[in-house]
């Protein structure tokens, strides 16, 4: 596979495997966050190879990109790195709501390039659709954002088929995010054949379906953060999961890998998908999910693959 991957119709090339950052300052999402080890983290991917820091102004509302930023002005090698982050979210009397109107996201980004000391963005999403912005304008106001030279890339997040199609309008839309992993593949339907189509990359979140996905639970494990909630990791569901999961792991053994790296590596044979960006809580971990452009899986062991996890 080659190492730089091209986000939609953009200028932008990444190594197929980024680095999502929702542990890096998110203390509202992880309690007890380590704020050093999320900066070991963002230096170890970045001497390591990967490329991409994927963060949202909603990852500790602003501290993640804080602490990138401060990564990047510590190695002093900004066009090496390539800052994807997202905005919507804003408080109103204590409440959070959604906004998507031009001038919102102009005056965001403009708060963003503080909090990472920076003068461009290279990939900025709109994490979710407001209720009352047309879409296409404000796409729209990205495209003039992107003419100014403050971002590089056009991206959207959480948007439905519909709402996509509607915001991609004039073709500005180079990165498609979306929920996409083995328990929850709707996105082969619903998604792909539009991305594929339109030259938009599809980026899936929660790739490793928030670790349950990663072989490293077992039905006595219990969750105390957003985890619990999740349907995946509910009672019945969870320990069908658990046996789906274990079923990669004769695949695992037989290319001394884990299985988190099969599962990865299965992604990146669907033709919507060449970029990545798991998520990781230590350096340990970011070293572990570059493993997975070691694995070749063969045309069998995709099919395999695919059945047991067939919804």
């Amino acid at each position: 596979m080659s190492n730089q991957i091209k986000l939609g119709k953009s200028d932008v090339y990444v190594h197929p495997i980024g680095l999502g950052t929702n542990a890096v300052g998110g203390h509202n999402l992880y309690p007890n966050t380590d704020e050093a080890a999320g900066k070991k983290l963002v230096h170890t991917a970045l001497e390591n190879g990967i490329t991409m820091l994927d963060t949202a102004f909603m990852y500790g509302l602003g501290r993640s990109e804080e602490l990138i930023g401060e990564v990047i002005k510590e190695r002093g090698n900004r066009s090496d790195v390539v800052i994807a982050t997202k905005v919507a979210h804003k408080f109103v009397d204590d409440q959070m709501v959604l906004d998507n109107s031009p001038a919102f996201l102009r005056d965001e980004v403009e708060k963003s390039l503080q909090r990472l000391q920076t003068d461009y963005i290279d990939l900025l999403y709109i994490h979710y659709p407001d209720q009352n912005t047309p879409k296409a304008e404000a796409v729209g106001a990205l495209k003039r954002l992107k003419d100014e030279g403050k971002i590089r890339a056009i991206g959207l997040s959480n948007f439905t088929p519909a709402q996509l199609k509607e915001a991609n309008h004039d073709g500005y839309v180079d990165v498609f995010q979306g929920e996409y992993h083995l328990l929850n593949r709707q996105a082969e339907k619903t998604y792909f054949p539009y991305t594929i189509q339109h030259q938009i990359t599809y980026i899936p979140y929660f790739p490793l379906a928030s670790g349950l996905l990663s072989g490293k639970y077992t039905a006595e494990s219990s969750f105390n953060d957003f985890r619990s909630s999740l349907p995946y990791f509910q009672a019945d569901a969870f320990i069908k999961n658990l046996e789906k999961v274990e079923q990669l792991r004769k695949i695992a053994s037989a290319k001394q890998a884990e299985i988190a790296h099969i599962v990865l590596a299965w992604y990146l044979t669907q033709e919507a998908i060449d970029v990545l960006i798991p998520g990781a809580k230590n350096a340990e971990q970011v070293i572990h999910n570059l493993k997975t452009l070691d694995i070749r899986l063969t045309t069998e062991e995709v099919a395999e693959i695919d059945l047991i996890f067939k919804a």
